[in-house]
């Protein structure tokens, strides 16, 4: 599996009219991997938009 770190340093994104007061709207479930993404980051984004990928392992530190 590949991990979030493997796709290099953390490239965020700002939401158009600024954040949402709630937290989840940061968020949508993949279609093809029913992974939860984060929006704000454009690594994710890019990588639930390839074809028959596999979930992101995803380290909180």
């Amino acid at each position: 599996m590949t991990k979030l770190s493997d796709l290099g340093p953390s490239i965020p994104g700002k939401r158009h009219g600024g954040d949402h007061p709630d937290e989840q709207d940061n968020f949508y479930s993949c279609t093809i991997c029913g992974q939860m993404v984060d929006m704000r980051d454009l690594r994710q984004v890019i990588w639930h938009e390839r074809p028959k990928h596999k979930p992101l392992i995803v380290l909180v530190d």
